[in-house]
């Protein structure tokens, strides 16, 4: 039996009060890609990842998350979202990385207690994303690129099927940056089908494996190669828009 697709997108609209934001997009997300969903400032991209996730209500068409409508869907668990905003707010709490990354593992626990199973899981995670040796600092005590990976892990405790990123390199510096996509590329390896909004075109076409452009409407959806072949990039960002590929 095929599996669902991760995402499914149809005929989605949504605006904030008469402003279109996003306009008749459908596109699928296949369960194991890795798309980057790319677009100019103020283009729509954060606002349809929120659409994707239910945090937000389409004013028109429709949903799906791993095959239910996104507004039915109840294993919360199964999605890892990292916002600009939680890794900032993330900055000031005053926990462990090895307690942030736990949290991840309460869905599963209930109101029952942890187990050796979940601790477990932890210090896996903890492994995977290579901040075993940190797991007792506070995240207050973090640089952005380190604190990335501590919310990546949480997601990765709660044995999260979906990453959905936005712009998750923000004031990093660029070998941290460099080494968060190789993570990235590892967990995409693994099976974890990752979104991924970045500013950085030259990043997303050399490590996302699909793209998706939009300026309030989709001006592009399918494989990386035939992006950068394709007018898409011109289109959604007029004369602003270009491709700079970087050595790594």
């Amino acid at each position: 039996m095929t599996p669902a697709p991760a995402v499914d997108v149809r005929d989605v609209s949504f605006a904030y009060g008469e402003t279109p934001v996003v306009s008749d997009v459908s596109l699928t997300i296949e369960a194991g890609e890795f798309l980057g969903l790319i677009g100019p400032n103020g283009s729509g991209k954060t606002t349809l990842l929120h659409l994707m996730l239910g945090l937000l209500e389409p004013d028109s068409g429709s949903i799906d998350l791993f095959g239910e409508p996104v507004d039915q869907f109840a294993d919360g668990e199964r999605i890892g979202y990292v916002s600009q905003q939680s890794t900032e707010q993330g900055g000031s709490m005053p926990v462990t990385i090895r307690e942030t990354v736990t949290m991840g593992r309460f869905a599963h626990a209930g109101h029952a207690r942890l187990t050796d199973e979940d601790r477990a899981i932890v210090e896996d995670a903890l492994e995977t994303v290579g901040i075993t040796d940190i797991a007792d600092r506070r995240v207050t005590q973090l640089s952005g690129g380190q604190r990335q990976r501590a919310f990546i892990a949480r997601a990765l405790a709660s044995e999260a099927d979906l990453l959905a990123l936005d712009e998750p390199t923000v004031g990093v510096d660029a070998e941290s940056r460099d080494a968060f996509y190789q993570l990235l590329e590892s967990l995409n390896e693994s099976g974890i089908t990752i979104i991924l909004i970045e500013h950085d075109i030259g990043v997303v076409t050399d490590r996302a494996s699909r793209i998706a452009c939009i300026n309030t409407e989709l001006y592009h959806h399918g494989d990386t190669e035939s992006f950068v072949e394709s007018d898409a990039l011109a289109e959604a960002y007029g004369a602003t828009g270009q491709i700079v590929h970087h050595d790594h």
